[in-house]
């Protein structure tokens, strides 16, 4: 179970991420359950792509795991539902 945990810290911080940046940009929003369903999809690739570049954790619970983990999930899920957000209304038009 302890190596799934920066992996599910990932994906909690990523829907937080994407609703966060849909409170903030409240014309790109998808919706609290779009934002969410986006920012655990962004939570999950922003992990993933930190730790093939090596700025990831290496599965450690230390703190800077658990902050690591935090901060590559919630910006990930932020800016892909930003993503997804702009290409919804692009395609609206």
């Amino acid at each position: 179970m302890e190596e799934y945990l920066p992996l599910i810290i990932q994906l909690l911080s990523g829907a937080l991420g994407g609703n966060l940046a849909g409170k903030l940009m409240k014309n790109l929003s998808l919706g609290t359950l779009g934002n969410s369903l986006v920012g655990i999809l962004g939570g999950g690739l922003g992990g993933s792509l930190l730790g093939m570049i090596g700025l990831g954790t290496d599965g450690g619970m230390d703190i800077s795991g658990i902050l690591g983990s935090v901060a590559g999930g919630g910006v990930g899920g932020g800016v892909l539902m930003a993503i997804i957000g702009l290409i919804k209304k692009a395609l609206a038009k």
